[in-house]
């Protein structure tokens, strides 16, 4: 039952979120730049588990990780105003943001 509470939820914050991009994206970038998702998860675990420790290193990995994402958010745009098709500048988008995710795990367990 946890599981399509879960769902639900989640698949209402993205519904939102579109939803709202329809009227202002200024808007929609607000609400898909919250960490909702960070928060709804940690609050599973919280839910689930009651574990702190595994909440606090979850919370710390994931700020390190958010760092490498934010340069897709330029290199989307940046593509896109030269003329790149929609797919293919975020197909590069999350090329860059997956190389920066490795390099930034290897800096992390060093």
């Amino acid at each position: 039952m946890l599981e399509v509470v879960k769902a639900l939820t989640s698949g209402m914050i993205i519904l939102i979120a579109s939803e709202v991009s329809n009227r202002s994206t200024i808007l929609a970038a607000l609400i898909i730049a919250l960490p909702l998702v960070s928060i709804i998860s940690l609050t599973w675990i919280w839910i689930e588990t009651k574990d702190v420790s595994k909440i606090a290193l979850l919370s710390t990995q994931i700020f390190w990780f958010v760092i490498p994402s934010l340069p897709m958010f330029l290199i989307i745009p940046a593509l896109l105003q030269k003329g790149a098709h929609f797919f293919i500048a975020l197909l590069v988008g999350c090329f860059v943001t997956v190389i920066l995710f490795y390099i930034t795990s290897y800096l992390i367990r060093s």
